[in-house]
């Protein structure tokens, strides 16, 4: 069976969303998502960076992620002709990992814990495939990088990229049916 590692931040977890939404409270701003077009919050308050990145500190900031549209479903529906790795940088946080692995347990509940992967360098991941929002994690990865499209690296180039997890669905499970033949059968909710 094929391996699927998958990243957490801005891939299920909408960090962006929050992270803006916190920011935008706390400092009276009224920065937009489509005002990160390239960008990120660093970037555009450099003047702030100390105080953007508090956020990450935060006990409870990676715990309140909202998830990103359609992943649970779809990840529930790969995992039944994958496997499935959760991979996440979570050493460039180390604060985020408690928060990290019970957001997980709890909207991610169906897949096997022991498949969580707490790293920095992905390119110790064996897997055959990597979907992240973060180039420089897929130019380290060994098997076929997949950019998962985030404000941040829309301006990116020159990678297979998927917009959001309908995208996902399509490229694992509806392509591979039209070339292999295989004739899946979808769960009747």
């Amino acid at each position: 069976m094929k391996r699927i590692a998958i990243d957490m931040d801005e891939v299920m977890a909408d960090t962006v969303a929050t992270h803006l939404e916190w920011y935008n409270r706390d400092y009276q701003d009224n920065l937009h998502l489509t005002d990160l077009h390239g960008k990120t919050l660093l970037q555009l308050r450099p003047q702030r960076t100390r105080e953007i990145e508090s956020y990450y500190g935060k006990e409870n900031f990676f715990r309140e992620l909202k998830v990103i549209e359609h992943s649970q479903e779809v990840i529930r529906e790969l995992s039944h002709f994958y496997e499935i790795y959760i991979t996440t940088a979570a050493m460039e946080v180390p604060a985020s990992f408690k928060a990290k692995y019970e957001w997980l347990l709890e909207h991610f509940s169906f897949l096997d814990q022991m498949n969580f992967v707490f790293c920095g360098n992905k390119s110790i991941i064996h897997a055959d495939y990597l979907i992240d929002d973060n180039v420089k994690q897929l130019d380290r990865f060994r098997g076929k990088g997949i950019l998962y499209t985030a404000p941040h690296n829309i301006l990116e180039t020159g990678y297979v990229r998927v917009n959001n997890w309908p995208e996902v669905r399509e490229f694992f499970i509806d392509r591979e049916r039209l070339i292999d033949g295989i004739e899946i059968e979808r769960e009747v909710k």
